[in-house]
């Protein structure tokens, strides 16, 4: 099996059996592949352990449940995706949100940890241009508000905050997440489009709307968040577009990317 068609089945078999017990040993074995060759591939094109992927998409899929049905009990949820006590949920919830599962039933859920997806490859090398998130499910929104404006953010100097610790860095992008949630609207959706990379899908066709949001947004730069024993200060690059010419869900896709990279490049 090929390296994408591995990395697909192995998305595949991930969210079909996100309630249950999962191995890393039963993924490779539906995949065909040793263990050894599914980690080693998941650490080189995503820098992470399928494990972490694992534990990243339940807690997202749980958020969203906490955050959508308050009807629902948190230690159902817990429950539900494989938790067998609320104290062992909780922490693996904390590890991921920085905050407790209780204190999440008045945010607004943000999509943080979408389905990753195999990134292109061209001869035997992947090209890595941060646009292997499947943000698919969003499609028949984006073509709802197909004339409302986007608002892109990414963090500058990602690279030096994570040279501090992978941890400073999940920090940093729940502190980017957390101001762009902030600074958005009731009704507009802020999702994850690339590592640093978020965008806001607003409710408004009407540019001066999502420049006030951009405006928000750039205010807080140079604001701080804590690690451990020091303050990080954090400045992001905020763009806004238009996408209603965009038809197709791969054109909506590249269009976010590429205003975010003119967005910068404006700016260097």
């Amino acid at each position: 099996m090929q390296h994408i068609e591995l990395l697909m089945a192995a998305f595949e078999y991930i969210e079909i059996h996100l309630c249950d017990e999962i191995r890393t040993e039963d993924i490779a074995c539906a995949c065909f592949c040793s263990k050894s060759t599914l980690e080693k591939l998941f650490r080189r094109v995503y820098h992470t352990s399928v494990h972490e992927y694992i534990i990243r998409r339940r807690m997202m899929l749980a958020a969203r449940k906490i955050s959508g049905q308050p009807e629902i009990s948190i230690l159902d949820i817990a429950l539900e995706y494989g938790y067998s006590t609320h104290e062992s949920f909780t922490r693996a919830f904390e590890q991921i949100w920085n905050c407790k599962p209780s204190e999440f039933r008045n945010a607004k859920f943000t999509e943080l940890f979408p389905r990753l997806t195999a990134p292109p490859m061209k001869g035997n090398n992947y090209i890595m241009q941060k646009r292997h998130v499947d943000i698919s499910e969003l499609y028949d929104l984006f073509q709802e508000r197909k004339d409302c404006f986007f608002v892109l953010c990414d963090i500058k100097h990602m690279i030096d905050i994570n040279e501090i610790s992978h941890k400073a860095g999940d920090l940093a992008i729940l502190e980017q997440m957390r101001r762009m949630t902030a600074a958005s609207g009731e009704e507009d959706i802020v999702f994850r489009i690339g590592g640093d990379e978020f965008c806001i899908l607003t409710s408004s066709s009407e540019i001066a709307y999502a420049e006030r949001i951009a405006d928000n947004i750039r205010s807080m730069n140079d604001q701080t968040f804590p690690y451990e024993d020091r303050e990080i200060p954090l400045f992001l690059h905020v763009a806004i577009v238009s996408l209603k010419e965009c038809q197709r869900y791969e054109e909506v896709f590249a269009g976010l990317h590429n205003a975010l990279l003119a967005g910068k490049n404006a700016h260097c």
